[in-house]
């Protein structure tokens, strides 16, 4: 009798145990995640213990349960190399899961406003797992197959919003962004392109340039016709941005003399016809704006005395040397040098 009361207890012992156990596992499995959105990085070569701190500085004490959720599985780590969003609300286990299959969470990368390859690469790059040099490598290595050389290579991207993974590799990236490139310039608008005598490479330096005449997008179209009347015309181009962009300095207000000298085949006072590639990255709406240019005589342009950021226009010399007056009398009122 004695003996068998003694193993009921051991058994009553043993369930407790065991239901204690299960309900340990099961609060550390189901355990949800309570704080804000936030984003883990796991880079190459992240052993075990250093995705155990990764998690646990990113995600506090929940980190340590979804750290041992996953090894309950027996998982490779080599396969968590990513990056990956944990959401409010997000289970251990569900966490566990993608890091044991490499689900990632795609990362935004946008790009706007950017003048140079380099701002370009830097730009990318801090959103990517590699460097602003391994952007450069893979535009030498993946553009000249699609036909551009280096001082085109600002034609092949669209600036925009993209999705990629973390680990994307950087040669993956821009033969991807350059395809989308490729699908912007479809049979309709190539043929546009032709109508005016350019390709799209031609388009893009001329939208790169009406971009830096003109930040007011309602005045594009008009800047652009007045750039397709001069090349029409064989006149030179006598774009102040590609002088600027010759000279390395974006900031300048005036343009002297000594600036137009410059011996570069970007200067567009001393060399006819486009440079030898855009001089920014130009947006989708500025291409289509040159593709769509409304018809007018134009041919000169300058910046108007109210600095409200639009140009006066002119189709002749002695119109277009009275409104730089008025423009040269203005900036010298406010001492701009």
């Amino acid at each position: 009798m004695k003996r068998s009361i003694i193993v009921i207890v051991i058994i009553a012992v043993l369930l407790v145990i065991c239901v204690a156990a299960g309900m340990y596992v099961y609060g550390k499995v189901y355990a949800r995640y309570e704080g804000e959105s936030v984003r883990i990085y796991l880079p190459s070569g992240t052993d075990e213990s250093a995705m155990k701190d990764s998690l646990q500085t990113r995600l506090g004490e929940f980190g340590e349960d979804v750290f041992s959720v996953w090894r309950l599985h027996r998982a490779d780590v080599s396969r968590a190399h990513g990056s990956y969003v944990v959401e409010p609300g997000d289970r251990a286990l569900d966490i566990s899961r993608r890091l044991r299959s490499g689900r990632q969470t795609p990362i935004k990368v946008t790009f706007n406003n950017v003048r140079t390859l380099d701002q370009l690469a830097e730009r990318i790059a801090s959103k990517m797992e590699w460097g602003a040099d391994d952007f450069m490598a893979a535009c030498d290595s993946i553009l000249p197959h699609k036909g551009f050389r280096k001082a085109q290579f600002p034609a092949a991207f669209i600036p925009d919003t993209y999705e990629f993974f973390w680990t994307t590799p950087a040669v993956e990236l821009v033969k991807r962004l350059s395809d989308i490139r490729d699908k912007f310039w479809n049979e309709e608008r190539r043929a546009k392109a032709a109508s005016m005598g350019l390709n799209p490479v031609g388009i893009a330096t001329v939208a790169s340039i009406v971009e830096e005449e003109t930040a007011k997008k309602d005045e594009r179209p008009k800047v652009a016709r007045l750039y397709l009347n001069r090349l029409k015309r064989g006149m030179l181009l006598q774009a102040d941005p590609t002088v600027k962009f010759a000279i390395g300095d974006f900031g300048l207000r005036r343009i002297y003399n000594t600036h137009l000298t410059v011996d570069s085949p970007y200067n567009t006072y001393k060399y006819k016809g486009l440079p030898p590639g855009p001089i920014r990255i130009p947006e989708r709406s500025t291409l289509e704006a040159v593709l769509d240019a409304p018809a007018h005589n134009y041919i000169y342009m300058c910046a108007k005395e109210d600095f409200s950021g639009y140009h006066n226009f002119a189709t002749d010399i002695a119109e277009h040397n009275r409104n730089a007056a008025r423009y040269h009398r203005a900036l010298s009122q406010r001492n701009i040098r």
